[in-house]
Protein backbone atom coordinates (compact mmCIF):
# COMPACT_ATOMS: atom_id res chain seq x y z
CA UNK A 1 0.00 0.00 0.00
CA UNK A 2 1.67 3.84 -0.91
CA UNK A 3 -0.07 6.15 0.64
CA UNK A 4 1.35 9.88 -0.75
CA UNK A 5 1.00 12.56 1.77
CA UNK A 6 1.27 16.31 2.00
CA UNK A 7 0.06 17.60 5.54
CA UNK A 8 -1.92 14.77 6.29
CA UNK A 9 -1.17 15.15 10.09
CA UNK A 10 -4.47 14.81 11.40
CA UNK A 11 -5.39 12.19 9.38
CA UNK A 12 -2.09 9.66 8.55
CA UNK A 13 -1.68 7.60 12.13
CA UNK A 14 -5.34 6.89 11.66
CA UNK A 15 -5.07 5.94 8.45
CA UNK A 16 -2.36 3.77 8.55
CA UNK A 17 -4.00 1.58 11.43
CA UNK A 18 -7.26 1.22 9.35
CA UNK A 19 -5.24 -0.35 6.47
CA UNK A 20 -3.15 -2.59 8.19
CA UNK A 21 -6.15 -4.27 9.80
CA UNK A 22 -7.17 -5.03 6.10
CA UNK A 23 -4.31 -5.96 4.76
CA UNK A 24 -3.60 -9.42 4.61
CA UNK A 25 -0.29 -11.43 6.27
CA UNK A 26 2.72 -9.92 4.65
CA UNK A 27 1.34 -6.73 3.69
CA UNK A 28 2.96 -3.30 3.81
CA UNK A 29 2.26 0.04 3.94
CA UNK A 30 4.76 3.04 2.44
CA UNK A 31 4.32 6.24 3.17
CA UNK A 32 5.33 8.88 0.67
CA UNK A 33 5.43 12.19 2.39
CA UNK A 34 6.87 15.46 0.36
CA UNK A 35 8.58 17.23 3.62
CA UNK A 36 4.80 18.21 4.87
CA UNK A 37 5.70 21.32 6.78
CA UNK A 38 2.55 20.39 9.60
CA UNK A 39 4.67 17.68 10.97
CA UNK A 40 3.30 14.74 8.68
CA UNK A 41 6.85 12.91 7.99
CA UNK A 42 7.36 12.95 11.71
CA UNK A 43 4.00 10.86 12.39
CA UNK A 44 5.21 8.64 9.61
CA UNK A 45 8.55 8.24 10.76
CA UNK A 46 7.59 7.31 14.49
CA UNK A 47 5.10 4.82 12.51
CA UNK A 48 7.75 3.47 10.70
CA UNK A 49 9.50 3.09 14.25
CA UNK A 50 6.88 1.51 15.47
CA UNK A 51 5.96 -1.36 13.10
CA UNK A 52 7.49 -3.41 11.33
CA UNK A 53 5.20 -3.72 8.38
CA UNK A 54 5.35 0.06 8.12
CA UNK A 55 8.01 2.38 5.63
CA UNK A 56 8.60 5.89 5.67
CA UNK A 57 9.66 7.44 1.72
CA UNK A 58 10.76 11.00 2.47
CA UNK A 59 11.10 13.51 -0.29
CA UNK A 60 12.27 16.80 -0.25
CA UNK A 61 9.85 19.09 -1.73
CA UNK A 62 6.34 19.00 -2.90
CA UNK A 63 6.18 18.31 -6.67
CA UNK A 64 3.05 16.65 -6.91
CA UNK A 65 0.81 13.44 -6.72
CA UNK A 66 2.30 11.97 -9.62
CA UNK A 67 6.07 11.83 -8.39
CA UNK A 68 5.02 10.85 -5.20
CA UNK A 69 3.14 7.62 -6.22
CA UNK A 70 6.60 6.73 -8.80
CA UNK A 71 8.52 7.22 -5.94
CA UNK A 72 6.61 4.55 -3.97
CA UNK A 73 6.16 2.59 -7.33
CA UNK A 74 9.48 2.71 -7.43
CA UNK A 75 10.50 1.63 -3.62
CA UNK A 76 7.33 -1.48 -4.05
CA UNK A 77 8.58 -3.28 -6.76
CA UNK A 78 12.51 -2.93 -5.66
CA UNK A 79 11.46 -4.36 -2.08
CA UNK A 80 9.17 -7.57 -3.96
CA UNK A 81 6.15 -6.23 -3.81
CA UNK A 82 3.57 -8.31 -6.17
CA UNK A 83 0.55 -6.34 -5.83
CA UNK A 84 0.88 -2.31 -5.47
CA UNK A 85 -2.21 0.05 -3.75
CA UNK A 86 -2.45 3.14 -3.94
CA UNK A 87 -5.51 5.13 -2.44
CA UNK A 88 -5.50 8.82 -0.52
CA UNK A 89 -4.51 9.31 2.88
CA UNK A 90 -7.75 11.20 4.05
CA UNK A 91 -10.35 8.74 4.38
CA UNK A 92 -11.84 9.86 1.20
CA UNK A 93 -11.03 6.24 -0.01
CA UNK A 94 -12.09 3.62 3.05
CA UNK A 95 -9.89 0.97 3.76
CA UNK A 96 -12.62 -1.50 4.61
CA UNK A 97 -13.02 -1.50 0.75
CA UNK A 98 -9.27 -2.68 0.18
CA UNK A 99 -10.43 -6.39 0.12
CA UNK A 100 -12.47 -5.90 -2.83
CA UNK A 101 -10.01 -4.24 -4.84
CA UNK A 102 -7.64 -7.48 -3.71
CA UNK A 103 -9.84 -10.01 -4.48
CA UNK A 104 -10.39 -8.72 -7.81
CA UNK A 105 -6.55 -8.68 -8.49
CA UNK A 106 -7.07 -12.14 -8.72
CA UNK A 107 -8.26 -11.88 -12.00
CA UNK A 108 -7.37 -8.57 -13.35
CA UNK A 109 -4.17 -6.66 -13.66
CA UNK A 110 -5.44 -3.43 -12.77
CA UNK A 111 -8.55 -3.05 -10.50
CA UNK A 112 -9.93 0.68 -10.18
CA UNK A 113 -12.25 0.87 -6.93
CA UNK A 114 -15.04 2.90 -8.86
CA UNK A 115 -17.36 5.53 -7.98
CA UNK A 116 -19.20 5.28 -11.54
CA UNK A 117 -20.11 1.86 -12.09
CA UNK A 118 -23.49 0.03 -10.36
CA UNK A 119 -23.03 -0.09 -6.94
CA UNK A 120 -20.29 3.17 -6.63
CA UNK A 121 -20.84 6.67 -5.82
CA UNK A 122 -20.30 9.80 -3.90
CA UNK A 123 -21.36 11.38 -0.74
CA UNK A 124 -20.51 14.42 0.91
CA UNK A 125 -20.26 16.61 -2.05
CA UNK A 126 -22.02 19.27 -3.35
CA UNK A 127 -23.51 20.07 -7.11
CA UNK A 128 -20.46 21.33 -8.69
CA UNK A 129 -17.79 18.61 -7.40
CA UNK A 130 -19.77 16.08 -8.46
CA UNK A 131 -20.06 17.67 -11.66
CA UNK A 132 -16.34 18.70 -12.00
CA UNK A 133 -15.48 14.96 -11.17
CA UNK A 134 -18.30 12.89 -13.47
CA UNK A 135 -17.55 15.68 -16.45
CA UNK A 136 -13.47 15.14 -16.03
CA UNK A 137 -13.86 11.32 -16.22
CA UNK A 138 -16.51 11.68 -19.22
CA UNK A 139 -13.90 14.01 -20.47
CA UNK A 140 -10.63 11.69 -20.23
CA UNK A 141 -13.17 8.78 -22.11
CA UNK A 142 -13.90 10.98 -25.16
CA UNK A 143 -10.50 11.92 -25.58
CA UNK A 144 -9.14 8.64 -25.13
CA UNK A 145 -11.68 6.24 -26.55
CA UNK A 146 -11.98 4.71 -23.75
CA UNK A 147 -14.95 2.70 -21.61
CA UNK A 148 -13.30 2.81 -18.25
CA UNK A 149 -15.88 4.88 -16.11
CA UNK A 150 -14.08 6.36 -13.07
CA UNK A 151 -10.65 7.41 -15.15
CA UNK A 152 -9.53 10.13 -12.78
CA UNK A 153 -10.39 7.58 -9.62
CA UNK A 154 -7.03 7.28 -7.10
CA UNK A 155 -7.99 4.19 -5.63
CA UNK A 156 -6.00 1.18 -7.36
CA UNK A 157 -4.59 -1.64 -7.09
CA UNK A 158 -1.68 -2.93 -9.84
CA UNK A 159 0.14 -6.57 -10.44
CA UNK A 160 3.43 -5.98 -10.57
CA UNK A 161 3.70 -7.32 -14.07
CA UNK A 162 1.88 -4.01 -14.94
CA UNK A 163 4.07 -1.49 -13.63
CA UNK A 164 7.21 -2.86 -14.69
CA UNK A 165 5.73 -2.73 -18.19
CA UNK A 166 5.21 0.72 -18.05
CA UNK A 167 8.39 3.28 -18.33
CA UNK A 168 7.30 4.68 -15.12
CA UNK A 169 10.11 7.65 -15.71
CA UNK A 170 8.64 8.70 -18.80
CA UNK A 171 5.28 9.26 -16.86
CA UNK A 172 4.93 12.89 -16.69
CA UNK A 173 1.61 13.94 -15.53
CA UNK A 174 1.97 15.35 -11.96
CA UNK A 175 -2.18 15.89 -10.62
CA UNK A 176 -4.91 13.75 -11.14
CA UNK A 177 -3.86 13.40 -14.76
CA UNK A 178 -1.38 11.05 -13.20
CA UNK A 179 -4.43 8.74 -12.10
CA UNK A 180 -5.52 8.68 -16.20
CA UNK A 181 -2.50 8.26 -17.97
CA UNK A 182 -1.50 5.03 -15.46
CA UNK A 183 -4.74 3.31 -16.81
CA UNK A 184 -4.22 4.19 -20.31
CA UNK A 185 -0.93 3.11 -20.32
CA UNK A 186 -1.87 -0.52 -18.95
CA UNK A 187 -4.59 -0.57 -21.25
CA UNK A 188 -2.57 0.43 -24.26
CA UNK A 189 -0.22 -2.17 -23.07
CA UNK A 190 -2.77 -5.10 -23.28
CA UNK A 191 -3.55 -5.37 -19.34
CA UNK A 192 -6.84 -6.08 -18.25
CA UNK A 193 -8.53 -3.42 -16.30
CA UNK A 194 -11.73 -4.22 -14.07
CA UNK A 195 -13.53 -1.45 -11.91
CA UNK A 196 -15.08 -2.59 -8.96
CA UNK A 197 -17.55 -0.38 -6.95
CA UNK A 198 -16.85 2.20 -3.69
CA UNK A 199 -18.21 4.82 -2.35
CA UNK A 200 -16.18 7.79 -1.71
CA UNK A 201 -16.53 10.49 1.23
CA UNK A 202 -15.26 14.19 1.41
CA UNK A 203 -12.21 14.13 3.77
CA UNK A 204 -13.12 15.25 7.30
CA UNK A 205 -9.84 16.45 8.53
CA UNK A 206 -7.31 18.52 6.93
CA UNK A 207 -7.69 20.82 3.12
CA UNK A 208 -8.59 19.43 -0.11
CA UNK A 209 -4.92 19.60 -3.12
CA UNK A 210 -7.69 19.95 -6.01
CA UNK A 211 -6.25 23.25 -7.58
CA UNK A 212 -6.77 24.97 -10.56
CA UNK A 213 -3.54 23.72 -12.00
CA UNK A 214 -4.15 20.59 -11.31
CA UNK A 215 -7.83 20.73 -13.47
CA UNK A 216 -5.72 22.63 -16.10
CA UNK A 217 -2.59 20.39 -16.40
CA UNK A 218 -5.79 17.65 -16.85
CA UNK A 219 -7.63 19.29 -19.63
CA UNK A 220 -4.40 20.13 -21.93
CA UNK A 221 -2.10 16.76 -21.22
CA UNK A 222 -5.06 13.99 -21.28
CA UNK A 223 -5.87 14.70 -25.41
CA UNK A 224 -1.67 14.50 -25.34
CA UNK A 225 -1.74 11.17 -24.27
CA UNK A 226 -3.35 9.62 -26.97
CA UNK A 227 -1.31 11.81 -29.69
CA UNK A 228 1.82 10.40 -28.30
CA UNK A 229 0.85 6.74 -28.69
Amino acid sequence: MVLPTYEEAANIERVVEAVRAKLPDGGQVLIVDDSSPDGTGEIAGRLANDHAGVHFLSRPRKEGLGPAYLAGFHHALAGGAGLIVEMDSDFSHEPAYLPRLLDAAERADVVIGSRYVPGGGVSEWGALRRGISRGGSAYARLALGLQVRDLTGGFKCFRREVLEAIDLDSVRSRGYAFQVEMTYRAIELGFDVVEVPIVFRDRQEGSSKMSRSIVLEAIWRVPLLRLGR
